[in-house]
């Protein structure tokens, strides 16, 4: 899937500041060793909350005796190992799915993960074009629903049994479960225009979905609605809601779409990373943006396994992960501009400020 990455190849090109995003390590981060399944790792974080890691995106999983919730699903092809990984953490049905948006690292499990589990109803669940099925629901906010759908005659971009079965169209939904209140908040036009977050507020964890990452620039989808403001709102949202705890480690832990789990001041790091990143862009875009022709080149991300390759025209600029690096292959980051007067040495001098 092509994305929109014009944040991501103006914060190399500018030099925003450098990779350290990864750097940090967590104190306040859970210590218990974590489990393998299926080439999976799960992970207590905190309370009723775990996470399983290395389905494609973090997988948040609620248990408690009504049964866990999954917050995202990671990609098809780790479906099965998913729901193994769930079975070593509860042996109840899931109930509830809750999508933060529409990439099918997030929802490709859906199918799968979702008719392995059962409502707690026992009414069954409404799927179109299928009636009354005993699954799991899936919840997400509508304009997620929006992007994995299509208008009628049209080939949705997803299969049908795995949309959302449960949609909102507010600012937030809430309900309580398994002992604690559940709140999914909808961040509009962040990474995409679907964003949720979700808030397990007894356990005090939320899950960011790709809002917040630790292993990456901020990455926007402006092809479905995302935007750099959208994100730092949503990124400063999330900081009113997070409580540090003593020496301001550990407190509220968060669970990013990809990366470590984290805490605020994790948070507040890659908050201030993001608004020096708009800065500089609005900068750029004033400055040099008519001057750029062209522009293409592959990137090295640290602890990124895939390499990433863009190419653009003026400020206008697509990319996406190509393939894996090749054990016999220098991870190097290349980029190439085609234009008229620009500054050579500031160009050069901010992409190698970024060399983590």
């Amino acid at each position: 899937m092509l994305k929109q990455i014009l944040v991501v190849a103006a914060a190399v090109i500018i030099g925003a500041l450098s990779a350290h995003v990864d750097g940090r390590a967590q104190s306040g981060a859970p210590v218990s060793p974590p489990r393998r399944e299926g080439g999976l790792y799960t992970m207590p974080v905190q309370g009723n909350v775990h996470v399983i890691i290395g389905a494609g995106s973090n997988i948040a999983v609620q248990v408690g005796n009504l049964g866990p919730i999954l917050v995202d699903t990671g990609t098809e092809q780790n479906a099965d190992a998913v729901l193994a990984a769930v079975r070593q953490l509860t042996n109840r049905p899931v109930r509830n799915i809750i999508n933060t948006h529409s990439h099918a690292d997030h929802v490709g499990g859906n199918e799968k993960v979702g008719a392995s589990g059962a409502p707690i109803s026992g009414r069954g669940v409404a799927v179109v074009g299928a009636g009354t099925v005993a699954r799991a629901e899936i919840i997400a906010h509508e304009e997620t629903l929006n992007r994995m759908s299509a208008p009628a005659g049209s080939q949705a971009p997803t299969p049908v049994i795995a949309w959302p079965t449960s949609t909102f169209s507010g600012k937030h939904k809430e309900f309580y479960y398994n002992g604690e209140g559940v709140q999914i908040v909808h961040f509009p036009s962040a990474h995409t225009d679907g964003d949720s977050i979700v808030f397990f507020r007894r356990s005090d964890v939320i899950a960011t979905g790709d809002v917040y990452s630790t292993v990456s620039y901020p990455i926007i989808d402006a092809q479905r609605g995302g935007s750099i403001q959208g994100v730092l709102d949503g990124l400063n949202q999330l900081l009113d809601l997070v409580i540090s705890g003593e020496k301001t480690e550990g407190g509220t832990m968060l669970i990013p779409g990809h990366g470590r789990i984290s805490d605020e001041a994790d948070l507040v790091e890659y908050r201030d990373m993001t608004t020096i990143i708009r800065d500089r862009v609005q900068d750029l875009v004033q400055k040099e943006g008519p001057n750029i022709l062209r522009c293409k080149g592959i990137l090295s991300f640290k602890d990124d396994p895939e390499r990433f390759v863009f190419q653009g025209v003026h400020m206008i600029l697509d990319g996406d992960h190509q393939r894996p690096w090749r054990p016999d292959e220098v991870r190097d980051s290349r980029i190439v501009f085609i234009g008229r007067n620009l500054p050579e040495d500031k160009i050069r001098q901010g992409f190698e400020s970024c060399i983590a």
